[in-house]
């Protein structure tokens, strides 16, 4: 499926991994990548060392681009996980609490593209004017950090807003190729999806996770403060409980995720951790888990979604996207 999207990245389809802290890791970003789609870490939770490291990895595994995402870059990060992404070789840099200026150009410098999440309007105007090469428009239905604004309203106004001037990605709620047509008719150029590939064999994920999300139903995620500090979609679970009873004992972000680490609430995506409490432990998911019934290989799953995107754009009469 070709779009401004699949131009840009080099890719063959317009499907995104998103960087999920804990789950991204080299396995699945490949497997997504030699699949087509694009592959991005989610490195929020690795150090220097193991970045570079998980970037050998896939490289060792494809030839196909790939990309980085950290929950932010401050100028401080230049000299430590920027320059690892620029010397790993990705493809495309991206952040969920906005890009500094300078770090833009010097990706840019590099020849490395450049994305920023977004769940509102003026968050992407302004990513487009510090010069970023690519928006996410992300819902509120999205695991993981989010905001208030649902997919279906946010798309198409970013994309009436900066679409001209960059692709625009969509993201939140999204779990196959029907999302993927939909997007496409919203006027996105792909999506970025999480929740969906947490459960496939190749994703990293504490034991008890990718099993929760088979089991999960659509309303059985909760938007909590309670393991980062900042507003954040997971499984909705003993833990998101008390602190929808007593909000008064939120820490404001990092505190907060480093007291749920403390009290052994938050395993960052640790594979080898032990047999954790599901009740407690921090699952970032999605509202489109209901639909997920079973564990799906990474690359299978890219070839499923767009086959389902030009079965659904077909049914209406739309002529295929592809090459």
């Amino acid at each position: 499926m070709r779009t401004r999207l699949t131009e840009l990245l080099e890719i063959e389809h317009p499907v995104m991994l998103a960087g999920m802290g804990g789950v991204s890791y080299s396995r699945l970003v490949a497997a997504v990548s030699d699949a087509g789609g694009f592959g991005t870490f989610g490195a929020s939770t690795m150090g220097r060392d193991e970045l570079a490291e998980e970037m050998d990895a896939v490289k060792a595994l494809t030839s196909r681009p790939f990309g980085v995402d950290l929950l932010t870059a401050l100028p401080g990060q230049l000299e430590g996980q920027i320059s690892t992404v620029i010397a790993g070789g990705a493809r495309a840099f991206v952040a969920g609490l906005g890009v500094p200026r300078d770090v833009i150009d010097l990706l840019h410098d590099k020849a490395i593209l450049v994305g920023s999440m977004c769940g509102k309007v003026r968050h992407a105007v302004s990513a487009v004017a510090s010069g970023c090469d690519f928006v996410v428009a992300q819902g509120t239905e999205a695991g993981g950090h989010t905001g208030q604004v649902a997919t279906m309203a946010l798309v198409p106004q970013v994309v009436d807003a900066v679409g001209e001037q960059v692709p625009v990605v969509a993201a939140g709620g999204l779990f196959d190729g029907r999302g993927l047509a939909a997007s496409l008719a919203l006027g996105a150029d792909g999506v970025w999806m999480g929740t969906r590939f947490i459960a496939t064999p190749e994703a990293r994920a504490v034991k008890g996770y990718k099993e929760t999300l088979i089991e999960l139903p659509e309303d059985g995620t909760i938007v909590t403060r309670a393991y980062t500090g900042k507003t954040c979609r997971v499984v909705r679970n003993e833990w998101t409980q008390y602190f929808e009873e007593h909000p008064e004992e939120l820490r404001p972000f990092p505190a907060q995720a480093v007291y749920a680490a403390q009290q052994h609430a938050n395993h960052l995506g640790a594979g080898d951790a032990p047999d954790v409490e599901v009740h407690r432990e921090f699952m970032p998911c999605g509202q489109g888990v209901g639909a997920i019934e079973e564990l799906v290989p990474a690359g299978e799953l890219v070839t499923r979604i767009v086959e389902e995107a030009e079965a659904a754009l077909g049914r209406i009469g739309v002529p295929s996207l592809r090459a």
